[in-house]
């Protein structure tokens, strides 16, 4: 059964609001994160998220159209790499400061809808 991104997020502020948790599992994921490569191919990690589900769908369709643009680009750079066998320069890779989550917040606001919509849909009225 696939997670939601809003049960997802409440693990990691969960993880994070642990000190001693924090302090063991981040620098974990630091490290995956490095040896992971989506940096160097001029990815964020929103732009790796499975796109074929109706909720992605619909916070892709929110983003602003600036916000969208790049990430459309980003794709395309990281195909074009791919298909040549290379990887961007360090000065042109993703930053680790520059990997924000541009996409949560539309998902989390979709997956709150379709909720809402799914609770709705099965309500029950009784006489």
């Amino acid at each position: 059964m696939p997670q939601s991104v809003t049960s997802i997020v409440k693990v990691a502020n969960f993880i994070l609001s642990r000190p001693t948790l924090a302090k063991v599992v981040t620098p974990i994921a630091q490290k995956f994160v490095a040896y992971a490569g989506y940096r160097e191919m001029g990815l964020k990690f929103n732009d790796l998220l499975q796109e074929e589900s109706p909720v992605m769908q619909k916070a892709l369709k929110r983003l602003p159209e600036d916000v969208s643009y790049a990430r459309v680009n980003r794709l395309i750079t990281a195909h074009q790499l791919s298909l040549s066998h290379h990887i961007l320069p360090a000065d042109k890779a993703v930053k680790p400061e520059e990997d924000d989550h541009y996409l949560i917040p539309y998902i989390l606001e979709a997956e709150k809808e379709a909720f809402e919509k799914a609770e709705l849909d099965n309500i029950e009225v009784k006489a």
